[in-house]
């Protein structure tokens, strides 16, 4: 199979209905077949919800979205355990996470303890009822909206929670041009209604996660890779820097990355690609850093300053 033809082809199915969004599209594509939830971040009316539920609708397997508010409850989310006097036992009715894709539109609305139950199930990928633990269905994403303008009535992320999406991306508003044509296709048709699964099953899906960990690195890229993770936590302006788990994210996006590019092995240019969506969120900047910088800047930074090896195939 090639994997270019299965980027290209999703890519231009999305643009039919969300214009000007290849690099978002393939990000996203990037964080499923590594198994990895993602966070869309950007001011309201840019398309983070029609993406989602665009790709989540070419993925196939079943979807689900939960528009989260104040009053949300954990219970809403994972299930509860109630009583049913007809026939006289509990019983445990199962919430909207027993999906293949769940949409959370503007996740920051919801109380932490809320927001705390949701990123347990992204981890765990299983849910605890009363007495029963239930894993959730394979293959299992989070694809979480969030408007970093408002703050009345919204709880933000805290950092340590950011850490458990794989990526976070920025939207971005489209270009005149690309604005202009979505004016006109939205003036006579209706894109989503059109668009069927891209894959035969949700199966098929699962079997590329499986092919993205028969990518191969060299030594040197390895090495590469963890002097950019290590220089995160040596920063003067970083007072926390990438975690483990965010070293494993990274050491996965390139593989699904190369493997995108009909490569099987990862080259440097891959690395230098995929670390400002995989690092930049997981990093705390110290109050200095905060006025100086920002936390994407200092990525591209440590990227810069950081000598890549010779590029060759293994």
């Amino acid at each position: 199979m090639l994997y270019s033809t299965l980027k290209n082809d999703l890519i231009k199915a999305v643009g039919k209905v969300v214009l000007g969004k290849e690099e978002v599209t393939e990000l996203i594509l990037v964080s499923m077949l590594c198994k990895g939830h993602v966070l869309l971040e950007d001011v309201p009316g840019t398309g983070k919800t029609m993406l989602a539920k665009t790709i989540s609708k070419l993925v196939g397997g079943q979807f689900k979205r939960l528009q989260f508010t104040p009053d949300v409850l954990p219970s809403d989310v994972t299930g509860v355990e109630f009583f049913n006097p007809k026939e006289r036992q509990f019983e445990v009715r199962l919430g909207p996470v027993m999906t293949n894709v769940l949409l959370v539109d503007e996740i920051n609305r919801a109380t932490p303890r809320t927001q705390s139950s949701l990123l347990e199930v992204m981890e765990e990928r299983q849910v605890t009822i009363g007495n029963e633990t239930i894993k959730l269905p394979v293959p299992f994403f989070v694809l979480a909206t969030q408007n970093p303008l408002e703050s009345q009535g919204t709880f933000p992320l805290p950092d340590a929670q950011l850490d458990r999406f794989f990526m976070s991306i920025n939207m971005g508003y489209p270009s005149f041009i690309e604005e202009q044509q979505m004016m006109r296709i939205y003036r006579e048709t209706e894109p989503m209604a059109e668009l069927d699964s891209y894959f035969q099953s949700i199966e098929a899906f699962v079997d590329l996660q499986e092919k993205v960990k028969t990518v191969q690195m060299t030594e040197d890229i390895e090495r590469y890779l963890l002097t950019i993770i290590h220089r995160t936590r040596d920063h003067e302006f970083v007072s926390a820097g990438v975690s483990p788990r965010g070293t494993l994210a990274f050491m996965k996006a390139v593989q699904a990355k190369a493997m995108l590019e009909n490569r099987q092995y990862v080259t440097p240019d891959d690395v230098k690609y995929i670390a400002p969506f995989v690092l930049s969120h997981r990093i705390q900047l110290t109050m200095e850093g905060s006025m100086r910088s920002t936390k994407r800047d200092i990525i591209e930074e440590i990227i810069q300053a950081t000598e890549a090896p010779v590029e060759r195939g293994v």
